[in-house]
């Protein structure tokens, strides 16, 4: 009697030791990105009454890896890595977004020596420089610019451009374009304006030339099979916390303003994109 007391006992504390996880796409600074999401595991464990763990990982794939895997539950995943973690993992859907990932939209940058300024459509003057994306997996590095780019020029970016690359995330973007090593780049507005705000762009060396339109964008992405690890209501649970965090400083990480519903239809668009340009 003692000894089944005993694994009753060692069960309980496992299930209530079971710490549930998630990670995000490595879009900007990695040090960045630490301080943002360790504070939003703080508010969910608090939220959840379970221990909540953020998982740094070195690239996009890497984010879908892991959660394909089961390493994370949750996943802060641009569109694309979005669309490609939920096409991995049945019963995965995306729960939230924020109210500015509706109306997404990426920044083409140009490096003062090109005498490029800002334009109303994509000019094709742009076709005699260089051109560099952030991430592969990217959707506003690379998917939706590269979208774009065929829609004006009718052929791929490595015949339109002189030499195209790919920096790996938004912040290396901004500081390449800066620094003269490309000429043009596509880079998240929302990156943009935080490293403006936090002094790193001179205006007098890289301007803003081109905003596209509008798309869906970055979202939380919960795994279909969490309600049976955790409790059968824990799915509902974590969207609500999500929807629910209105504190200023953790919304300011983001940035967003806050945090809205969103299903995988959202990015059904991104979806189609993806796979007419062969990224999916």
């Amino acid at each position: 009697m003692k000894y089944l007391l005993l694994c009753c006992l060692l069960f309980v504390s496992s299930i209530n030791a079971q710490t549930f996880t998630f990670t995000a796409i490595p879009d900007e600074d990695e040090s960045r990105l630490r301080s943002r999401f360790d504070k939003v595991a703080l508010y969910l464990t608090e939220q959840l009454g379970v221990d909540v763990k953020y998982v740094p990982v070195k690239s996009y794939s890497a984010a879908i890896s892991a959660f394909r895997n089961n390493q994370v539950q949750l996943a802060w995943f641009g569109g694309l890595s979005g669309v490609k973690a939920r096409y991995l993992v049945e019963g995965s859907r995306a729960i939230a977004q924020g109210s500015e990932d509706q109306f997404f939209k990426t920044y083409f940058i140009a490096h003062h020596s090109t005498g490029l300024t800002e334009q109303a459509q994509l000019n094709k003057d742009i076709a005699k420089f260089t051109f560099t994306f952030g991430s592969k997996g990217s959707t506003s590095g690379r998917l939706m610019p590269e979208h774009f780019i065929r829609q004006t020029f009718g052929k791929s970016p490595n015949k339109v451009f002189k030499r195209v690359g790919f920096s790996g995330d938004h912040s290396r973007t901004i500081a390449q374009v800066q620094s003269g090593a490309w000429q043009i780049g596509a880079v998240n507005y929302k990156v943009w304006h935080n490293e403006l705000n936090a002094g790193k762009i001179d205006l007098s060396k890289i301007k803003v030339i081109w905003t596209t339109p509008t798309y869906p964008d970055y979202q939380w992405t919960i795994r279909g099979d969490v309600d049976q690890q955790f409790s059968p209501d824990f799915s509902q649970r974590v969207q609500k916390a999500l929807l629910d965090m209105s504190e200023p400083s953790l919304l300011a990480s983001f940035p967003r303003q806050k945090f809205v519903p969103a299903t995988n239809d959202d990015y059904e668009p991104i979806k189609v994109i993806a796979k007419a340009i062969k990224l999916l």
